[in-house]
């Protein structure tokens, strides 16, 4: 393996798909001390490069006139991007004590990118809702993990077999977020002593990889049916970084 100490550096320059594989490699073994320090800086390297993205997405459809609001009849407005307030660091230490090892990328995204939701409606794109706007929710009380911890913690008393492992809700699913009956909320597998975590939405995947794929469609990657989807995906995507 590469030295660990130019995963950073390769990463800036290019080799982002490189240095993942290679933090990947190692599960576990990354929270070692010859890894530890390094592997955060990379993964905080990209919770920096992912709230660019998300401060551009954001500044674009308000321009555009976009209007984000809930998932609800009301359509209530909503704050898109919630930056890390006072209680982010707290809330992180709580994870980590909860589950004593929590993905290093969802650690980095709950101190420097903070909470956004991108569900609404465009002037000119009606059925922006049904493109699985990006949300990812981690302190706001929309999605609190208290109530899915005590089903979760009653299943593992009551139900012989349950699993160990906790699906920390995060945003719901593309169903809800255009409003109609829908399945389980996206999250991510806790605990995981990996770099990067696991994210459950349709089908598992990297938490960052899920980012990468969201980011190269500006937000929005379901195909809504409507052509006018591509136009404004071609303005938001335009100096989009890739994590």
């Amino acid at each position: 393996m590469v030295s660990p100490s130019s995963w950073l550096s390769r990463y800036q320059s290019g080799q982002r798909k490189q240095v993942w594989h290679e933090l990947r490699q190692l599960g576990g073994r990354v929270r070692e001390p010859e890894f530890a320090q390094e592997a955060q800086l990379v993964c905080d390297e990209m919770a920096r490069r992912a709230r660019h993205n998300i401060e551009l997405i954001v500044d674009r459809l308000s321009n555009d006139g976009y209007r984000f609001h809930a998932n609800n009849d009301d359509q209530t407005p909503m704050q898109a991007h919630i930056p890390p307030t006072p209680a982010s660091a707290t809330y992180a230490d709580w994870l980590q004590q909860r589950f004593d090892t929590v993905p290093m990328t969802l650690m980095s995204w709950i101190r420097i990118v903070g909470d956004v939701w991108l569900v609404g409606t465009h002037p000119h794109w009606p059925t922006s809702a049904s493109a699985d706007p990006l949300v990812i929710e981690v302190e706001r009380t929309g999605y609190p993990p208290e109530s899915s911890m005590r089903a979760w913690l009653e299943r593992r008393t009551d139900v012989p077999g349950t699993s160990d492992l906790f699906e920390l809700p995060l945003a719901p699913d593309r169903f809800h977020k255009e409003n109609t009956s829908g399945g389980s909320p996206y999250g991510i597998v806790l605990p995981d002593s990996c770099a990067d975590g696991s994210f459950t939405w349709d089908t598992p995947m990297p938490f960052v990889s899920y980012l990468n794929w969201v980011f190269s469609n500006g937000g929005f990657p379901w195909p809504s049916g409507d052509d006018a989807q591509w136009d404004v995906r071609y303005r938001l995507v335009k100096d989009l970084l890739p994590l």
